[in-house]
């Protein structure tokens, strides 16, 4: 209460300062990784947009957590990659603010996303004859569109009661982004309305969407281990076992990441998790399909096939 309220103009992410070996080894690395989600996930929509095969609402979704990928590395990757290098690591307020929004916004359309990618996939192997009536384009538009749309109205409510509360002091972000807890931790106001936002948020988009795909598959598996035949236990096994590993690498890094003790003082290792998981997951997503799923790397042979014929 003794340190007077300033008016921000940018904030100074602290990220990796104190350790330039560090900065200079992650360089190349994040960027890497980076790249191969973008030409990854690129590829992926692409693919699913050329052959007509894959013009299903399976791929429909795995284009949206493509897009999904691209833009939430987008939001903060470039500026993480400049900062590794500069002594200059600021943002503005108002590129605070976006950062934090989209951030936010492409993390939480995720849990959905995944969430109905595991309806979709209990439909397929529960309902396989209404399969087509149940999921019809139309439908696919409204799951995808509400979730998008949803998620970024709740991010800009966060962001904005977040970004109005009054901050003191050094206005350093401990973190390499402007992350939403981490920018709270400067506010010297009351931040219970925003904390209180932030815990129903939370609940809604992690154990809620996580339930729900845990009774897909439940009911997924029931419906497996009633076909008679080995080979169609696998052949239906197979349609969601890429979905299944995306869905166990992104909640297992984030249950691990926000569920484990907390230490009273951060630990540089911590910090250097936290990057790879942020840039890992969306590199590793159309990896796990394209190796996971016949279709696509049938779609992908044919589609280079043409190619090269056109040549």
């Amino acid at each position: 209460e003794s340190v007077n309220r300033t008016v921000v103009s940018q904030f100074f992410l602290k990220g990796f300062s104190g350790y330039p070996v560090l900065e200079h080894l992650l360089f190349p690395l994040c960027l890497a990784m980076y790249l191969v989600t973008l030409l990854g996930n690129t590829a992926i929509v692409a693919v699913s947009i050329l052959d007509a095969r894959l013009h299903t609402p399976m791929y429909f979704f795995l284009d949206n957590l493509s897009i999904l990928d691209i833009c939430y590395t987008s939001t903060f990757v470039p500026l993480m990659l400049v900062h590794l290098l500069s002594s200059q690591k600021t943002i503005s307020f108002i590129g605070c603010a976006i950062q934090m929004c989209l951030s936010l916004s492409t993390g939480s359309t995720e849990c959905l996303l995944l969430a109905i990618m595991a309806y979709d996939r209990c439909l397929a192997i529960c309902r396989p004859l209404r399969y087509p009536v149940l999921m019809s384009p139309r439908l696919c538009l409204l799951l995808a569109g509400a979730a998008w749309v949803l998620c970024l109205l709740k991010s800009v409510t966060e962001t904005v009661i977040v970004m109005r509360l009054p901050f003191c002091g050094h206005h350093m972000v401990s973190h390499f982004t402007c992350e939403i807890l981490a920018v709270l931790k400067l506010a010297c106001g009351d931040t219970s309305v925003s904390e209180a936002f932030l815990l129903v948020g939370a609940i809604l988009l992690l154990p809620v969407p996580l339930t729900f795909i845990c009774l897909s598959y439940m009911l997924i598996l029931a419906t497996i281990l009633r076909v008679p035949s080995a080979a169609g236990r696998r052949k239906a096994f197979s349609t969601c076992s890429a979905h299944l590993a995306v869905v166990l690498l992104f909640y297992g890094t984030v249950i691990f990441m926000y569920m484990k003790p907390k230490s009273k003082e951060a630990r540089i290792s911590d910090e250097v998790f936290t990057v790879l998981y942020a840039v890992v997951t969306p590199m590793l997503n159309p990896v796990i399909y394209s190796l996971r799923n016949k279709e696509v790397k049938e779609a992908v042979r044919t589609v280079w096939g043409r190619r090269k014929a056109c040549r």
